[in-house]
């Protein structure tokens, strides 16, 4: 089993799931293909659950491609990924949860999702049960000296809720532990019977700062499902979306980190800016977030003359002003002093968890979907991909910097180079099962999706880069002082609603 490729080969293949294969494997084959997760060159994009059938994407970095194995449950258990792969345990605990499939093996098996205040237990799956409410047990630490520190999951400033437990020494960080699903809002099974267009506004609301990202993956996961395309224009005014939504993030991203490290002035500098370029996409897309703009087949609004030259007179903005910012960010001691070699995370766990987007890359991972799964238009565009080794703060927002001087030649390129044409292909009504991989301003969206005849939903999967990352918090933190956990999650900021679902 040297590809993902292989690995279809030693199981049945599902006809209709486009564009990359599934396979129904046995337990042999479910084993086999998690013994090569992490540093065997698979990386796990995703596992979820159905009543009886848990499933598997797999990222086969070398060859460039995806591949998703099933395996049937029929007695309601599963081999455990998360015995031999770290990655993949808080994914099962929430399969638990959700569908009651029991990962076999598990190296735990506290509830994720399910905090003991809904009607029934694993209510997707076959067999649901009594609600039962019991008191979560944090992981201990144990040494001279130690005591916890609770914050959350109500914060002091305007954030979602989540819960962070603290073993500390003195001031030193021994051990962070999490407790989210404080914002679950059932989105998988409010798609279930959804149209597309319905399912497509849930999509689209899954982490509101990441709306056009979510809304593309959905919509290319139906058209992969529906065998369509959508039309050139369409493929273009798509990434000009996704270049601005990842512009408005990281320049709001720069200024709050600055701010956590008590340097106010570029959070009120990177504040205006990244009003700019929302108040840019309400102007040429009618919403700030550009929300409900991106639907299967295509796009809702065109982009005309007058917001060509819009977003024209916003890059050249942003290249007179953003500048002189980067420069102060590296000239102010104090600053560096507080970023530099604070919340170091390694490479190789960076690897291991397929860590995306600026957490990865600023540990040294290098993937990126838009070039690695390359999707229209950015097969036919050139950028660059920028890493860094250090894996610390200073590091995550160096990888921003960069990347917005990159989404500025993106949109530049879009723009000299959008073709004209129709913005939305007619949709047929039929069944398919397709799965889409995007790059978000996170890191990789993945949606995996099956149509019944009438291009209802029936099953929809939607996985957050943050599934991968907010574990990785946890090991950054360790050893740095408690006052410095703001800054290090703030240059993680990972979604609490994405995660949630």
């Amino acid at each position: 089993m040297r590809t993902i490729a292989d690995a279809m080969t030693e199981g049945r293949l599902v006809d209709g799931h486009r564009p990359w294969p599934r396979a129904s494997v046995d337990e042999g084959a479910w084993r086999a293909v998690a013994s090569r997760l992490g540093g065997a060159g698979f990386t796990l994009s995703g596992l979820w659950g159905e009543a009886e059938t848990a499933h598997m994407a797999v990222l086969d970095e070398d060859a460039g491609a995806l591949g998703v194995v099933s395996l049937d449950c029929p007695d309601g258990a599963f081999a455990s990924i998360g015995a031999v792969h770290a990655p993949a345990i808080r994914l099962e605990r929430a399969i638990f949860d959700l569908f009651g499939l029991r990962p076999e093996g598990a190296p735990d098996a506290r509830p994720w999702l399910d905090h003991g205040r809904w009607a029934v237990r694993h209510p997707l799956g076959a067999r649901s049960e009594p609600a039962a409410r019991e008191a979560y047990a944090f992981l201990d630490a144990e040494g001279e000296g130690l005591h916890q520190i609770a914050v959350g999951p109500i914060h002091a400033g305007i954030i979602e809720p989540g819960h962070f437990r603290f073993h500390v020494n003195g001031e030193t960080v021994v051990r962070l532990e999490q407790r989210l699903g404080y914002v679950h809002k059932g989105v998988e099974s409010l798609m279930a019977g959804a149209d597309l267009e319905r399912a497509a506004r849930l999509a689209g609301r899954t982490s509101g700062d990441s709306t056009v990202a979510y809304q593309l993956a959905f919509a290319r996961a139906a058209e992969a499902a529906l065998g369509i395309d959508a039309p050139p224009r369409a493929h273009w005014l798509r990434a000009l979306m996704a270049e601005m939504e990842r512009l408005a993030n990281h320049l709001g991203d720069v200024g709050a980190i600055c701010n956590d490290a008590s340097f106010a002035m570029m959070l009120a500098h990177c504040a205006v800016l990244r009003e700019r370029a929302l108040r840019a996409a309400q102007a040429c897309f009618g919403h700030r977030l550009m929300r409900d703009c991106i639907w299967p087949g295509g796009v809702s609004v065109d982009l005309d003359a007058r917001g060509t030259a819009t977003l024209r007179e916003f890059v050249d903005l942003l290249r007179r002003r953003f500048p002189p910012l980067a420069a102060l960010y590296d000239g102010v001691a104090s600053l560096q002093d507080r970023t530099v070699g604070a919340g170091v995370l390694a490479p190789d766990l960076a690897r291991r968890f397929g860590a995306g987007g600026y957490i990865g890359r600023a540990s040294d991972r290098a993937f990126d979907a838009r070039r690695n799964l390359a999707y229209p238009p950015y097969d036919e565009l050139s950028f660059s991909v920028p890493t860094l080794e250090e894996g610390d703060v200073d590091a995550r927002v160096r990888i921003r910097i960069q990347e917005i001087s990159e989404s500025l030649k993106l949109i530049d390129a879009i723009l000299a180079r959008l073709p004209a044409g129709d913005i939305r292909a007619p949709l047929p009504a039929r069944s398919g099962e397709g799965v889409a991989l995007v790059e978000g301003f996170r890191g990789d969206v993945l949606v995996w999706l099956r149509l019944d005849e009438a291009a209802k939903v029936r099953r929809c999967h939607l996985r957050d880069p943050s599934w991968f990352q907010w574990p990785l918090l946890e090991a950054a933190i360790a050893n740095n002082i408690v006052a410095d956990f703001p800054l290090c999650n703030k240059s993680f900021n990972c979604s609490y609603s994405g995660h949630d679902l």
